[in-house]
């Protein structure tokens, strides 16, 4: 059974940074691509960043020169390096793993930034 389990989210003050990990558990064929959203209270799910096999990344532009996504194939995680956190970034964020045929979600982990 494949699990995510997110963790690394918290309180802090504009400008400050956050390192969220994803550990993956569980046999995942023909995985394509790794990712992270977000949701914000009262607003759609965002797509913040992803990772693809070959090492490709992308990034929602409001994000993008601050966040960084990164993945540790020995310790089958993926993470996503928060700098210059802004209120705004303020959301649950989930972490995702795509195949051909399935996405899987983490319960995701809580980010607050304050002002």
């Amino acid at each position: 059974q494949v699990q995510l389990v997110e963790s690394g989210g918290g309180l802090v003050q504009a400008g400050e940074s956050l390192r969220l990990s994803c550990a993956v558990s569980g046999r995942i064929f023909a995985f394509k691509t790794m990712g992270w959203y977000r949701q914000a209270p009262g607003k759609q799910c965002e797509l913040v960043a992803t990772l693809t096999t070959s090492g490709s990344t992308d990034y929602a532009d409001s994000v993008k020169g601050r966040f960084t996504i990164d993945r540790d194939n020995a310790k089958n995680t993926v993470y996503l390096q928060m700098n210059s956190l802004k209120p705004e970034d303020t959301a649950v964020y989930y972490c995702t793993i795509a195949t051909i045929a399935y996405t899987y979600w983490g319960q995701g982990t809580q980010v607050t930034v304050s002002s």
